[in-house]
């Protein structure tokens, strides 16, 4: 069943579109990210325009952070104080984004940057996500104890002064630093179209030594509010958020993250964990194939 994007300007299987939202949003609800990261570069290479994939992916993600945020909120997995610095420093760091994007739009260099960013974003994440998965299933197999790790903060956090308690996440820390990584992923959310969850909840854990249980619940918190803010300024100025398109990843992805929440403890981690980082990798080939590799049509032309 084809159905016609206004923005987009071509026609797209509307069932491909619910799957590929379906699929993003048990990511979602899985993991706690957005799935904004594997979102825009599946859209583009069914054939999306990257700039309209990135607008319209953020308003998906929204959707998915709703159906999740609600689950975990009910489960009291969710730190509200500190959530509440990360979308401070993600709301400023989407105008940052905004006025990036408009930049290199103008300079006509927006698509070829999206698609270097997310090579480098997704083969980076995703071979220390398989790395650190691998390695741990093998100990599993030779029976090896896993190995301990202490729940603290980066040395570079704890230098931060003006610190305060953040009490569900276990934490006393400077708001600084949840306020700078809210900013990063707020940038990342306008320019790339994603979440920021797979940036945001490793460094939740690994920066600022969060308590696991409330990791996944504030990182779906900080996004639904910083995708939301990402929508309006891409509706407001950037005109490239194609509501067709947004409609038909926000049907699947709602329903995909409320799978994902229940599966989530239900499946092995590590197993979770080597599957995810097998997706990204590949994703992430495939826009580098379509970077290095000669087109069989060199020149095209385009009517406005």
């Amino acid at each position: 069943m084809d159905v016609y994007l206004p923005i987009a300007n071509l026609s797209v299987n509307a069932l491909v579109i619910v799957a590929l939202g379906g699929g993003v949003g048990l990511l979602s609800g899985m993991f706690g990210v957005g799935g904004g990261f594997l979102t825009t570069p599946l859209l583009i290479v069914y054939g999306i325009p990257p700039t309209v994939a990135a607008a319209s992916a953020a308003s998906q993600v929204t959707g998915a952070s709703v159906s999740g945020v609600v689950t975990h909120w009910r489960r009291g997995g969710v730190d509200v104080k500190m959530g509440g610095v990360l979308v401070a420093g993600g709301v400023a760091g989407s105008l940052a984004g905004a006025w990036l994007f408009r930049l290199l739009q103008a300079q006509g260099q927006l698509d070829t940057t999206i698609a270097v960013i997310y090579v480098l974003l997704l083969g980076s994440i995703g071979g220390l996500m398989a790395t650190e998965a691998l390695g741990t299933i093998l100990r599993d197999r030779r029976g090896a104890p896993p190995r301990a790790r202490k729940r603290r903060h980066h040395p570079l956090v704890a230098a931060l002064p003006f610190r305060t308690r953040f009490y569900t996440s276990g934490l006393y820390i400077s708001p600084l630093a949840p306020l700078l990584l809210g900013f990063a992923t707020g940038v990342l959310t306008v320019m790339l179209g994603i979440g920021g969850g797979f940036v945001l909840v490793p460094a939740m854990i690994y920066l600022l030594g969060m308590a696991t249980a409330a990791v996944v619940g504030t990182s779906l918190f900080q996004i639904l509010f910083v995708t939301a803010a990402a929508t309006l300024i891409h509706a407001t100025t950037t005109k490239a958020v194609d509501i067709v398109l947004a409609g038909l990843l926000l049907l699947g992805s709602v329903v995909g993250a409320q799978l994902g929440v229940r599966l989530a403890g239900r499946l092995r981690p590590e197993w979770l964990r080597l599957l995810l980082a097998a997706m990204v990798l590949v994703v992430g080939t495939r826009i580098l194939l379509g970077l290095v590799w000669q087109p069989a049509e060199l020149y095209s032309v385009e009517l406005a």
